[in-house]
């Protein structure tokens, strides 16, 4: 499967992002006589190749003909994008990273989506950094993203609503439940464009996954900056068919106040509401206090359901979070026949690409109680179906 690792060790944009694909062998022509179609005019493209700290990328330049900008609503960008000469994929993908935008701008300035006028993300400029964007994975074939954390910078940036501290409010809000981290760069690292973008395809976010790499795009950013190459990485490969990278959120707290059937709802709690993992662990804590430290893994969008439970359920004055990332093997729930009738069981694919069957507890237990026989011989018997595959 087609896989790209997004290295933003200089942050990320639009134009920089579209740059990458460009470079990394995405036709000009073939783009430039897509957006062409777009129901919109006076600019032009440019594909400009520059080096930062002496790496060469790919410069993407959208060039207005006139500074006067258009403050676009979330239905004119729909008209624009809905007469383009695209596939009804990237039309929809397109609308849905705008359509998320909208909603973001609507929180903070107290409106709603359809009401919001765009001022920087419905410019010619942006529009185009987005579909092309869009258009650009789909032209690549590329099914699975995986992006680094991302450098945040600090400062102001002048906006049309005036000075707007860095990150700019919708990147932060697009960016939430995703691992940032500040650079110490006094600049706009992440524009909101770029947040949408990366937010809308990332798989995972984290560490580069098992890959074999067969392209490599830089795609070239504006600035100069002092401390690193303004560049944006894109790799671009197949990923290792036995195993899957994913981002997680990792919860923790210790506690040394709270009785075991307190623990135990806890527990069933954190499960209903989408926990990956729950694990109590016994550690030593202050003043010679034996304890328990809650471990528990969810995805990221889940992290502040799981802690609102955690400090609902629990004694707990604070939780730990940090995103990780896991490797895990392939996986489908699967059905097979047995002495007992079609019972569900796990297939899962191994690192030599082999499938192999798994027992589900919950259906190996009520087969053994229906039938009153001990409950390691059904988990036995699925077990013994992989040494005769």
């Amino acid at each position: 499967m087609k896989t790209a690792y997004l290295d933003c060790f200089s942050g990320v944009s639009g134009d920089m992002f579209v740059g990458a694909l460009l470079d990394a062998g995405l036709s000009f022509n073939e783009l430039n006589s897509r957006l062409k179609t777009l129901a919109i005019d006076g600019y032009s493209l440019q594909a400009d190749r520059e080096a930062r700290s002496h790496i060469y990328g790919t410069r993407f330049i959208v060039k207005l003909d006139s500074e006067n900008s258009v403050h676009r609503k979330l239905k004119d960008i729909r008209e624009i994008i809905e007469q383009g000469d695209f596939s009804r994929d990237v039309k929809d993908k397109s609308l849905e990273i705008f359509e998320g935008l909208a909603k973001v701008e609507g929180n903070i300035h107290n409106q709603s989506p359809d009401e919001i006028h765009f001022h920087e993300v419905g410019g010619i400029d942006s529009i185009i950094d987005i579909v092309s964007t869009v258009y650009g994975i789909e032209s690549l074939g590329i099914k699975n993203l995986y992006v680094s954390a991302l450098p945040l910078g600090s400062g102001f940036v002048k906006t049309a609503h005036g000075e707007m501290p860095l990150p700019a409010p919708a990147t932060i809000a697009l960016l939430k439940d995703v691992p940032v981290f500040d650079s110490g760069v006094r600049f706009e690292m992440v524009t909101p464009t770029g947040a949408a973008l990366v937010k809308a395809f990332a798989v995972s976010f984290g560490a580069m996954p098992r890959m074999t790499v067969s392209d490599i795009g830089y795609g070239v950013g504006r600035r100069v900056l002092k401390d690193r190459p303004n560049l944006l990485r894109i790799l671009i490969g197949d990923e290792h068919a036995e195993r899957e990278t994913e981002t997680v959120v990792v919860l923790e707290t210790n506690l040394d106040d709270m009785s075991p059937e307190v623990l135990g709802f806890l527990m069933e709690r954190l499960f209903e509401s989408g926990a990956l993992d729950v694990v109590f662990c016994p550690v030593q804590m202050k003043k010679n206090r034996p304890g328990i430290q809650i471990q528990v893994v969810g995805s990221p969008e889940n992290r502040e359901r799981l802690t609102e439970i955690i400090f609902s359920e629990s004694s707990t004055l604070g939780v730990r979070f940090r995103f990780s990332q896991r490797v895990v093997l392939r996986r489908s729930e699967s059905e097979i026949d047995s002495p007992w009738g079609r019972i569900k069981v796990k297939k899962i694919m191994n690192s030599d690409n082999r499938w192999f069957f798994m027992p589900e507890y919950e259906e190996c237990r009520k087969i053994a109680l229906m039938n009153n026989m001990p409950l390691k011989e059904i988990i036995y018997w699925v077990m013994a179906l992989n040494k005769s595959s």
